[in-house]
């Protein structure tokens, strides 16, 4: 029987949140580099009737058109997409929870028998997989707020857990996460956001730039407050001569900020909403300048933020805010500015400064490019399987 590269993600697919992307662009990554790799997620209600998909779930398949496209991924990958049928995840309780379900049906039953080792950030599936004995990658984004028990931890099966921030990595280690077996990686992109799109860049330019405007500042990412995208605004504000253009969030996010920026009286933003991944490459090239303005505070010690990456293999200047996760890249040699977080003045500066200093270009700034391409998905699984014992892959 073969053996398959497992990835698991205990959500419906497609969704915009950042712990998805990476879930999907890393076993995307994986099947790139020629591992058997197969993605497993949760099903919609709606297309869970089908008593096959319940008795026969191990059935591999290409990933749906719309799934594809949301995250631009390739054609190698395989997919299963676990059914959740009603009640699952409708009627409160522990048997009907989408959790029980994957970890005490699904997997030991019908996946683990075809699985050679697994990956993902869901620490009930980590335990039930090392019982069942099968070999574990484990990913933390975040502080974890439980207690890591030791006969998972330090068991032979439990290769290594993989985290984006030395403050989650110490915190890591406080509740008793071995230090040998924890691997700090930062978060990565696309390989599309490297193909130059002068055309559609110049497409989104055309699109965007309004009222005489010949800059073009974006932010791409979550529309929350901590993320900067209110301090945005106020620099907004500060520069009416700058186009200032928003991708991401949801419906409802969109339609608050807009009220917002109507409130401040700010008519130079916009904001698009998500954007497709097979769009947002040539956004990014579009701009000037690309914006990080993260604010300070606990989000600003543990974050590797997608955006940042994906900016970097844009090749477009960026200006950020310093915060301690990216102070590393501070000394090296990309195109960017940095400012001190939440002060709005000081980022209004530093955007000035760019724009007379690192003027657009259309094919990017190559050194840049260059520099990214070391954080790329099959660069992060690279390292990542490198610690992996040869007995298990």
């Amino acid at each position: 029987m073969n053996k398959h590269y497992i990835f698991f993600t205990r959500n419906v697919l497609p969704k915009p949140e950042a712990h998805i992307v990476h879930d999907v662009n890393t076993a995307n990554a994986a099947a790139n580099l020629g591992y058997p790799a197969v993605l497993v997620y949760l099903q919609k209600p709606q297309q869970s009737l089908n008593p096959i998909d319940w008795i026969y779930p191990f059935r591999l398949s290409q990933p749906e058109e719309k799934i594809v496209k949301y995250y631009n991924i390739d054609n190698k990958l395989k997919v299963i997409p676990l059914a959740m049928p009603w009640p699952i995840g409708r009627i409160g309780g522990k048997w009907t929870h989408p959790s029980t379900i994957v970890c005490k049906y699904y997997f030991p039953i019908h996946i683990f028998p075809h699985t050679k080792i697994l990956h993902t950030l869901d620490w009930n599936l980590v335990k039930i997989a090392i019982k069942s004995g099968i070999a574990v990658i484990y990913e933390r984004e975040h502080y974890p707020n439980h207690k890591y028990e030791p006969e998972i931890v330090q068991h032979p099966l439990f290769q290594v857990a993989v985290t984006v921030a030395e403050p989650v990595r110490e915190k890591m280690i406080q509740k008793g996460m071995p230090p040998e077996k924890i691997l700090k990686l930062h978060l990565s992109f696309n390989q599309s956001f490297l193909v130059r799109q002068p055309d559609k860049a110049k497409q989104w330019r055309q699109k965007l730039l309004a009222e005489g405007r010949q800059n073009l500042v974006v932010y791409s990412g979550g529309l929350y407050r901590f993320k900067g995208v209110d301090l945005l605004i106020d620099v907004a504000k500060k520069l009416p001569q700058i186009q200032f253009a928003f991708a991401g969030g949801d419906e409802s996010q969109v339609q608050a900020y807009r009220q917002l920026a109507r409130e401040k009286q700010v008519d130079n933003v916009t904001f698009l909403g998500y954007i497709q991944h097979e769009h947002l490459p040539s956004l990014l090239q579009a701009a000037d300048i690309l914006a990080h303005p993260h604010c300070s505070g606990e989000a600003a010690t543990f974050t590797s933020p997608l955006k940042f990456f994906e900016y970097l293999a844009s090749g477009t200047p960026i200006v950020a805010t310093e915060i301690p996760p990216l102070m590393e890249f501070k000394e090296t040699n990309m195109i960017a500015v940095w400012c001190e977080p939440d002060n709005p003045n000081q980022f209004a500066h530093c955007l000035q400064y760019t724009l007379e200093t690192y003027p657009r270009r259309v094919n990017g700034y190559s050194e840049q490019i260059c520099f990214a391409r070391q954080f790329s998905w099959e660069n992060r699984l690279s390292r990542i399987m490198s610690h992996i014992k040869k007995c298990i892959m």
